[in-house]
């Protein structure tokens, strides 16, 4: 039976990056060794780096003066770096969801932090919009995407003071308009790589600014300088996301699949709306092309562990909601071909036929 990976993260990859990245677990690059025991210097992993990140500004069209680095430590570590180089006293937070209310715990350890906005007291089911950044604020934090909510700010916020984004499970799925952003960063296990490496892209002159010193390690300035090779990376999953950018590009490149985003989620949104068994359970103007999170209605919440086995049944993986919200989950990032929602449209369709 065809299985559908709906996982949150880690999750859905290209076949294209499976088997290059398979292959090169067995030989890469005509070496005779493996990605996994390959010096991180050799000319052969420094023209994967150079590669990847040279992709990664052509298909987000980065401007000049900015800087792509890759790192470990996930976007949790992120968490703390971006106010550790860029705030010297204030900073302003959005706080739409787990993630977000983690990063403006580690802020508070570095200065100020004004929550401007926040949707906590509605379990997070939308975002926040009237709100004032104060303008003696060195940067603005926003969360474009929440994995666990199901939300997501799908444009690019005009701001009067830097603006940084954790985008990491919204990234190259819609175009951005980088000059906006000062910095953004995420985790690459949603629609880049497996686990294990994190991208940032950096406007530099927003660096050097702050009166703390920075340990090495955590100062941006060190993997620019050192073209993300300061200390070992992620070596394969750096690997792995060149190939989902080699990918990108020959599909079509973000335009193309921000079609395919919208016609994935729409198919999914429209049979949540008709079905009598299902409702979703953010705003409408805030849905999430990425996550999809919805719930049985009250009349059938009763429903909810036959339909998870029914689905189950039916090939679908990882549809279970986040246990802080409930229900299901279908996250639909940019590998996740259409017939996989229109087999789970299908199941939902079948089950409403069998219940009601």
């Amino acid at each position: 039976m065809k299985k559908h990976n709906f996982y949150a993260g880690p999750s859905i990859l290209p076949q294209f990056t499976i088997n290059n990245t398979a292959k090169a677990v067995i030989d890469f690059a005509g070496t005779g060794l493996s990605i996994m025991e390959v010096s991180h210097r050799s000319k052969e992993f420094v023209a994967v780096m150079d590669q990847a990140i040279a992709l990664f500004k052509e298909l987000l069209e980065i401007p000049e003066g900015y800087s792509v680095i890759f790192l470990g430590g996930g976007a949790s570590t992120q968490f703390a770096m971006v106010p550790y180089n860029l705030m010297n006293k204030k900073a302003a937070y959005l706080n739409t969801g787990t993630w977000a209310k983690k990063a403006i715990k580690e802020a508070k350890l570095f200065g100020e932090v004004d929550v401007v906005g926040s949707s906590e007291s509605a379990n997070y089911n939308f975002y926040p919009k009237d709100y004032t950044v104060p303008a003696d604020a060195d940067y603005f934090h926003i969360t474009t995407n929440n994995t666990i909510y199901g939300t997501q700010i799908r444009k690019d916020l005009d701001c009067k003071v830097p603006l940084v984004a954790d985008m990491s499970s919204d990234i190259f799925s819609r175009p951005v308009d980088i000059s906006k952003y000062a910095l953004i960063y995420g985790g690459a296990q949603k629609n880049l790589a497996p686990a294990g490496v994190t991208f940032v892209i950096v406007k530099n002159d927003m660096l050097g600014k702050v009166d703390r010193t920075i340990p090495t390690m955590f100062n941006y300035q060190t993997h620019i300088e050192k073209e993300s090779m300061f200390n070992t990376p992620p070596v394969l999953p750096v690997f792995a996301a060149l190939q989902t950018l080699i990918w990108l590009k020959d599909n079509g490149g973000i335009v193309a699949m921000e079609k395919k985003n919208i016609e994935k989620a729409n198919l999914l949104y429209d049979e949540i709306d008709r079905n009598k068994l299902f409702v979703g359970t953010v705003a409408h103007e805030d849905r999430s092309l990425m996550n999809i999170c919805f719930v049985m209605t009250e009349e059938y919440k009763d429903l909810e562990a036959d339909f998870m086995k029914f689905a189950t049944e039916k090939g679908m993986v990882g549809i279970k909601g986040h246990r802080s919200v409930g229900g299901f989950r279908a996250s639909t990032y940019n590998a996740l071909p259409k017939e996989s929602v229109v087999a789970l449209v299908d199941a939902m369709k079948e089950f409403e036929k069998m219940k009601i």
